[in-house]
């Protein structure tokens, strides 16, 4: 089988492709990546060698680069390429819209017209909004109404609407997964782990928006990885997937937790002006994809993630 990975380059798209290279070596990648500051081809080291992986220089948003792409006869391809972080998008929403709503129409367009097995779309658990972190009871399900909150998710909730209409207009074999916040290796220093871990490393400030009490649900790439991998080739046209790992920490837990690895003290945290819009608290209910599919998370652990990082940047 030929997958083609838009924004495989990236932290979480570099992930998939290095797990299948390992569990479904006779499968054929094409990584397709236009190379911004977010993507990072020594993830890609791995597997940059072998003769069944494909790189391609491109951009969603550009048709001429996408028909390219296709030269190839993808037989699925999995749209990880996105402009993620929130407060950039907070500060230049315009560039969300083109890549997050543009690009993925121009990858949907092409798919119905070169013909595709699967599209699978990377949609985040923030296009639900959030939820009162006095209901700890209360976790969104595919069902949800979306309720974005930033430019970023808003965008992704657009690329979504898009996929499923291509579904229903165009008959498109597609599929949307809704993951919770990924940590792992190759994360880009501006993410809330890898950036407080360079800054204790350094005995830098680590500035944490309003009382950091914000709850995350916090999944391992690898299984992030595994849980579209059963989706791309099990999962039933149309539908949406939430993934979750049910490993919940509020931020600064979450902070004080990797100052205590690290033996750095807690009076490196700032406390800053909170975030426009910010989000107090994101739990996704896993269900559907376990009943359906059979794919529980395993718990990784996060400390071997926090003392790998530490050894890079030391």
């Amino acid at each position: 089988m030929v997958i083609a990975v838009a924004g495989g380059a990236g932290f979480v798209g570099s992930a998939f492709i290095r797990y299948i290279s390992r569990t479904h070596p006779e499968d054929r990648i094409i990584c397709f990546d236009a190379l911004t500051y977010a993507a990072d081809m020594e993830n890609l080291s791995t597997v940059s060698d072998n003769s069944r992986f494909t790189f391609i220089k491109g951009d969603i948003t550009e048709r001429k680069d996408v028909d390219d792409l296709f030269s190839f006869h993808p037989d699925i391809l999995v749209n990880f390429a996105a402009e993620s972080h929130v407060d950039r998008s907070i500060e230049f929403p315009e560039l969300f819209v083109k890549t997050n709503v543009y690009g993925t129409g121009v990858l949907l367009d092409a798919c119905a017209e070169h013909g595709i097995g699967r599209f699978h779309q990377i949609s985040t658990d923030e296009v639900y909004g959030d939820l009162p972190l006095d209901r700890m009871d209360l976790r969104f399900t595919e069902s949800s109404p979306i309720k974005p909150s930033s430019p970023y998710s808003a965008s992704k909730a657009g690329a979504d609407l898009l996929v499923l209409s291509y579904v229903r207009t165009y008959g498109l074999n597609a599929t949307i997964s809704r993951s919770s916040n990924n940590y792992g290796p190759g994360q880009n220093i501006e993410k809330l782990i890898p950036k407080t871990i360079w800054n204790a490393l350094h005995g830098m400030s680590i500035p944490v928006y309003g009382d950091g009490r914000n709850i995350r649900d916090w999944i391992h790439t690898d299984e992030h990885a595994r849980a579209v991998d059963l989706i791309i080739r099990n999962g039933k046209s149309g539908e949406i997937y939430n993934i979750g790992a049910d490993n919940e920490i509020s931020n600064i837990d979450l902070i004080r937790k990797i100052l205590s690895v690290l033996g750095k003290p807690e009076d490196l945290i700032s406390f800053v002006p909170d975030r426009k819009g910010h989000d107090k608290r994101y739990a996704i209910n896993p269900e559907k994809i376990r009943k359906e599919l059979g794919f529980r998370a395993e718990q990784r652990d996060l400390e071997e993630t926090i003392l790998n990082y530490a050894s890079v940047f030391s």
